[in-house]
């Protein structure tokens, strides 16, 4: 597929999160089931197509964000668990959501990342979400969870593939904050409470990095086949 075609693919997507649409929803999601389906397959882009059709659902039904936050989590959880060394021969790449979807998999960033665009996408404000990197007591290892703040003041609830559901960072003893981060700032974490602010969330060569790729470049493709 040409670098092109990626790219409007991209803009698309971006454009979707932005709220300013450059062409149809159809047309957008159309190119986008194009382009994933040749790089990763027929298989893949009937994913992105269910992906797209959880997000034209919840935007046309004006789903809560209650409602927003556990559709979209059970929608991703179904993927599965892959090292970035295996999938991608890197030690550490974070996948936009639309390689994520087409190579089936992913690990944990790979997850967290295709939540929370999706919730921004559904309409989600950024200030209630942020991206948490944890360490996960149980399996002695870094890992990432989306957190989703109902208010400024709320304890957050934990958007997880290690668990399936959805709950208050109070009922997570099993893991403990590191930092956090969202489109704008980013947090050193203090205990279990929304942490000290640190600075803006550019500062994270990965995450520029990932939100780059949203609006250029082709898909890569995985070191392995899921499919």
């Amino acid at each position: 597929m040409r670098p092109i075609y990626h790219r409007l693919c991209g803009l698309a997507l971006l454009g979707a999160l932005l709220g300013v649409p450059a062409w149809s929803l159809d047309e957008q999601d159309s190119n986008m089931r194009a382009a994933v389906q040749s790089v990763y397959g027929p298989v893949a882009a009937g994913r992105l197509a269910q992906w797209r059709s959880l997000i034209r659902e919840g935007q046309n039904a004006g789903w809560n964000e209650q409602e927003t936050i556990s559709r979209v989590n059970a929608f991703f959880n179904r993927l599965a668990f892959v090292d970035d060394i295996k999938l991608w021969s890197q030690n550490d790449y974070w996948a936009t959501p639309m390689e994520f979807i087409g190579a089936g998999g992913g690990d944990c960033e790979d997850f967290s990342l295709a939540k929370y665009f999706s919730l921004r996408e559904l309409g989600v404000p950024d200030e209630k979400l942020r991206l948490v990197y944890v360490k996960a007591l149980e399996l002695n290892q870094f890992h990432m969870v989306v957190a989703y703040y109902p208010t400024p003041a709320s304890v957050p609830l934990i958007l997880d593939n290690l668990k399936p559901n959805i709950l208050p960072a109070t009922r997570r003893g099993d893991l403990a904050p590191v930092y956090s981060f969202n489109g704008e700032h980013l947090w050193l974490m203090k205990e279990r409470g929304r942490g000290e602010l640190a600075g803006d969330s550019s500062r994270l060569s990965l995450w520029n990095e990932v939100r780059h790729r949203l609006d250029r470049t082709q898909l890569r493709r995985p070191a392995m086949n899921l499919n």
